[in-house]
């Protein structure tokens, strides 16, 4: 059921205030799940291309570390705060964890991003 559809089947009550109140109540939920999906999918983007530079780089280390500051400079000061080096470094590492555009909209998408950085950093720490 799309979320359009969700909206439309919401039960009428003999109170209207209560009925609108509970679309838009609906509808709100619905716009921040959409938002949320749609964020994941351009954070996993943003590290595929992110990745794609870097390999075309000479000397990946330096000169991955140097893409991701230009970057978050160039993004922070265009879109503001959520483009850190830090942050630029999660989406790189969540293109690498789901390579595979599948897995990553059928499993990630229903997550919000901060449950894929915390599922990402367990990763992390139990490969360690």
């Amino acid at each position: 059921m799309t979320e359009i559809e969700k909206l439309q089947a919401i039960p009428q009550s003999n109170n209207i205030v209560s009925d609108i109140r509970t679309i838009l109540s609906e509808a709100r939920g619905a716009t921040a799940r959409v938002v949320n999906q749609m964020m994941v999918v351009a954070y996993w983007l943003i590290g595929k291309r992110i990745v794609l530079e870097e390999q075309n780089g000479a000397d990946r280390a330096a000169y991955g570390e140097a893409v991701l500051k230009n970057l978050s400079k160039e993004l922070t000061s265009e879109f503001g705060n959520g483009f850190s080096y830090s942050n630029l470094r999660m989406m790189r590492q969540f293109y690498l964890t789901y390579t595979d555009y599948e897995i990553c909209y059928t499993l990630c998408v229903k997550l919000s991003w901060s449950h894929n950085r915390l599922i990402m950093l367990v990763n992390v720490s139990e490969n360690k």
